[in-house]
């Protein structure tokens, strides 16, 4: 059986990692980018549709098939503004879930991150927690959210904090035993043939996976 499935935040690092595997694997016929900007990549399989994501009920028709990928985020640097911020990590993924529910999709899989609690007193993991309170009721009949702690891989702006943490990661994760396994750091391309794996089983419900569980999955 060929599948369609929809990517949001297909130029992020794990977004983008989930877009090559995509189009490379034979289950998948059809792959459609939700997009701010046109990306720079051309395949048969690939459909561009460039959108306005503070609109997205106008684009309703275009969320159906298989599988809705969400990997929308940004960065307390990049957005300052925190009604933005909440914008694109709470506000985007919730309403495309709920599109999903209503056009019968049939998996949602979110990117979120380890630590997300919606009662947290910090902002990133609250917005985060309440992504997931929302997403989780609203109706996908398979629901995939995925809590990887320090992502590894190339990104098109490295940043310095990013680049100590790496080497602050390579010290520790031997030493992140039991149930501090899901502290390790993880590379984006290992949550995203995780991601993948899921889309092609068969399970009803609500499933979250930490980096330790994300691994096992890969």
């Amino acid at each position: 059986m060929a599948y369609k499935a929809i990517i949001a935040g297909a130029s992020g690092l794990i977004g983008s990692n989930l877009l090559t595997i995509l189009l490379q694997h034979p289950e998948y016929d059809e792959i459609l980018v939700l997009t701010r900007r046109q990306l720079p990549v051309e395949h048969k399989k690939l459909i561009q549709a460039v959108i306005d994501f503070n609109d997205l009920d106008r684009y309703s028709n275009l969320i159906n098939g298989h599988a809705l990928f969400c990997a929308l985020g940004t960065t307390q640097k990049q957005t300052p503004d925190r009604n933005q911020y909440r914008q694109i990590d709470h506000d985007y993924p919730v309403k495309l879930a709920q599109l999903a529910a209503k056009n019968s999709v049939k998996q949602y899989h979110l990117v979120s991150a380890i630590g997300a609690n919606a009662q947290s007193s910090n902002f990133y993991l609250k917005t985060k927690g309440e992504a997931e309170t929302d997403i989780k009721s609203a109706g996908v009949e398979s629901t995939y959210i995925y809590q990887p702690s320090f992502l590894e891989g190339d990104r098109d702006q490295p940043r310095l904090g990013e680049k100590i943490a790496k080497v602050v990661f390579t010290v520790f994760n031997p030493l992140l035993l039991g149930g501090f396994k899901k502290y390790k750091s993880i590379k984006a391309g290992t949550v995203a043939r995780a991601m993948l794996n899921q889309s092609l089983t068969v399970n009803k419900g609500v499933f979250v996976y930490t980096t330790d569980k994300i691994k096992q999955l890969a």
